[in-house]
């Protein structure tokens, strides 16, 4: 269950946050671990295998995890963290005006783990819920209980909410968006090979389950369960793919409200926005017109019953997590054993902790960093940060392909770069939110009402640019065109991405490489049709343009041509922007160090468990995506997920980078090396 915000984001990685602590990696391990390398295996030959070969082998996936790598030990050691913070909360009487973050953290925890109360009182705390559904009398009705549910963060038929104006960047407007569907995908309901039918035969099981214990006879639940999957079939038909919905232009559609109610002429804006509480809506970016006329046909032409069964679907759907162990089984039994292969559940206080920083993020994170982010960690990453900012302008100025009207523009866009890291500068004031030791799946509902009032209250207001898309303890980082902003949370500055002690080589191969990912991705695709400003903008001369597009256009080629299981290919297009990202980084973070390596010349033919500072540089970056993955999720992430599979996340970059052919010496014609008129290189 997540209330709607608009943000377009590019992640350098969205690793599942599951397991129990099982084969994790010390705080003192060795930066680089020759335990970990499968040295019968080629540099050459597969760099992944030769870096993290051993670690593969001898790396059983836990149970609770449908993937297992260098981002889910450090997950793991976080997950630790804040169960000791909400654990200690939870049993610290404090006075709410005093230690507002202390009580709600301890409360939210203490429902969560309330099991016995939990599976006693099953869906009653929903009953009024569900009495509102009941009561649909006609279409206006429908209307009505779709706007309520997108207060709590129940996204039915569309979503709605507030972002930035992506050509005006200092002004948050509406934003209406495709949704509606039960299932990852618009493909998971379209394509018609065996695999997704008998995905979507469990599918309608799984509902037809859910439907049965809120109480309804099993034949009703059946019927209704295919009712379900015809509705959101046709709401899948209107939607567009994953790669269309990467063209910022094509999802560009502002318009006036009296232009909207022309687009769905059968239900009354004005109601919605009245149940929502938008006052005065202003403009509205409809990102896919096309299918609000679909949603529109559809909201005419389904029976009220139908609509009844969407949407106790739905709201039970978004809410199981948090009700009886009967609903978290079923739940889990699909989302993640069916759709991804994972085996076991993770335990109750680690389900607690993830709902936690996922609904009252920066109140747990606020207590995170005070424990474990010193403000040193913070001026250390920074100057990492501004060292990979000169090697790229350095890059920019001597690019052969680009004319010097769009290097200036690129420069310009560089310098106005927001740097966050850690956490903010302004925590978020969940003074108006009610947390109490009462029912865990209402605390769930009103955490989302209150991120969902807040996104509302922004339309038609100033930007605020302190507000960040991540928690602190997030171990990932972003960058956000609109804002022309790179985001490194508290979470991800820690081994094995960075290491206060070890040398240069390691941390510019490691956090340096997610630094320089997160910064091309302001010259990616998507984000190099943003200026200084996050405006939506064309800065691009003609010629610069069409250079670009052939060199992104051979990326989409090489990566197209990798097969992560036999017959599944990764979707070159799909996955474009992070390809860009992935080559651009590693390139600029081997550039920043050479930077560093002229300051420190002694450093420069030291070696360290026999590496040169080149070799430590390419085998850290392959440790951090040292990762194994069951096949199911493989699958479910090569359709869905923006990022290539780990190993081509390594393979892929260093096969183009000459710098790793010389680091090796690998001779031309090996695996590793790309052939010279088929290397890529952007940035």
């Amino acid at each position: 269950m997540k209330s709607f915000t608009i943000i377009i984001i590019s992640i350098i990685a969205a690793l599942g946050l599951r397991a129990e602590p099982q084969p994790q990696i010390a705080q003192n391990s060795p930066p680089i671990d020759p335990k970990n390398m499968d040295t019968s295996v080629k540099p050459g030959d597969d760099f992944f295998r030769y870096a993290n070969g051993a670690w593969i082998k001898r790396t059983e996936i836990p149970p609770e995890y449908s993937r297992w790598g260098a981002f889910n030990e450090l997950i793991e050691r976080n997950n630790d963290a804040l169960h000791t913070i909400a654990e200690k909360a939870s049993k610290t009487p404090v006075d709410p005006k005093l230690s507002p973050e202390t009580q709600k953290v301890g409360d939210y925890y203490a429902s969560g783990m309330d099991e016995k109360t939990i599976d006693a009182m099953r869906t009653k705390p929903l009953q009024d819920e569900f009495n509102k559904i009941e009561m649909i009398k006609d279409r206006q009705d429908v209307l009505a209980e779709i706007a309520h549910l997108h207060t709590i963060g129940v996204n039915t038929l569309f979503e709605f909410g507030a972002g930035q104006d992506a050509k005006d960047s200092t002004h948050d407007i509406a934003q209406a968006v495709q949704g509606g569907l039960g299932m990852p995908d618009r493909d998971y309901y379209t394509k018609q090979d065996a695999e997704m039918k008998e995905t979507r035969e469990k599918y309608v099981a799984h509902v037809t389950k859910m439907l049965t214990l809120l109480g309804e006879p099993a034949d009703k639940a059946s019927d209704e369960a295919k009712k379900i999957l015809a509705l959101e079939t046709k709401l899948a038909e209107a939607s567009r793919t994953r790669v269309q919905l990467r063209d910022p232009i094509k999802n560009y559609n502002k318009m006036g409200t009296r232009q909207l109610q022309d687009l769905t002429p059968d239900w009354n804006w004005s109601d919605y926005f009245k149940t929502i509480n938008l006052v005065a809506p202003g403009e509205i970016n409809v990102h896919q017109p096309e299918f609000f006329k679909a949603a529109n046909d559809l909201f005419r032409s389904a029976s009220l019953d139908d609509w009844k069964a969407y949407l106790r679907w739905h709201l039970v759907d978004a809410t199981a997590p948090y009700l009886s162990k009967d609903f978290v089984d079923e739940d889990f039994d699909f989302k993640e054993r069916v759709l991804r292969g994972t085996q076991q559940i993770k335990p109750r206080w680690k389900r607690v902790v993830l709902s936690e920083d996922g609904e009252i993020g920066e109140a747990l994170g606020k207590l995170y960093v005070g424990f474990y982010f010193p403000p040193e960690a913070k001026a250390r990453a920074l100057e990492l940060v501004n060292n990979l900012k000169e090697a790229l302008a350095d890059r920019i100025k001597t690019l052969e392909w680009m004319d010097e009207a769009t290097k200036q523009e690129a420069l310009k866009k560089l310098a106005a770069f927001t740097v966050k890291i850690g956490y903010p500068d302004k925590w978020l004031d969940y003074s108006l939110l009610q947390i109490d030791r009462g029912p865990f799946v209402l605390n769930a509902v009103r955490a989302e009402k209150f991120e969902a009032d807040r996104d509302v209250n922004k339309i038609g207001k100033p930007v605020d640019r302190t507000d960040w898309g991540m928690t602190p303890p997030t171990v990932n980082a972003y960058y956000n065109p609109n804002m022309n902003e790179i985001v490194f949370p508290a979470g991800i500055l820690q081994p094995p991405f960075f290491y206060p002690d070890a040398d240069d080589a390691v941390n510019y191969g490691g956090i340096g490489a997610v630094i320089g990912h997160e910064m091309t991705h302001g010259f990616d695709d998507q984000g190099r049709q943003f200026d200084a400003r996050g405006n939506l903008r064309d800065w691009w001369t003609p010629k610069s343009a069409e250079e670009f597009k052939k060199r992104s256009g051979a990326i989409v080629q090489q990566y197209n041509e990798y097969e992560p299981l036999p017959g599944l290919h990764v979707n070159g297009e799909l996955t474009q922007g992070e390809n860009i990202a992935d080559i651009g980084g590693v390139k600029l973070a081997y550039a920043a160090l050479q930077k560093a390596l002229d300051k420190h010349p002694e450093e420069r033919n030291k070696k360290i468990d026999g590496f040169t500072p080149e070799q430590r540089f390419f085998l850290s970056f392959a440790a951090i995506w040292r990762s194994k993955i069951r096949d199911e999720d493989q699958k479910l992430r090569v359709k869905t997920d923006p990022h290539s599979p780990a190993q081509f996340r390594v393979n892929g970059p260093l096969s183009d980078l000459p710098e790793f052919q010389k680091a090796f010496n690998i001779p031309d014609g090996s695996p590793m090396v790309r052939p010279a008129d088929k290397r890529v290189n952007i940035w």
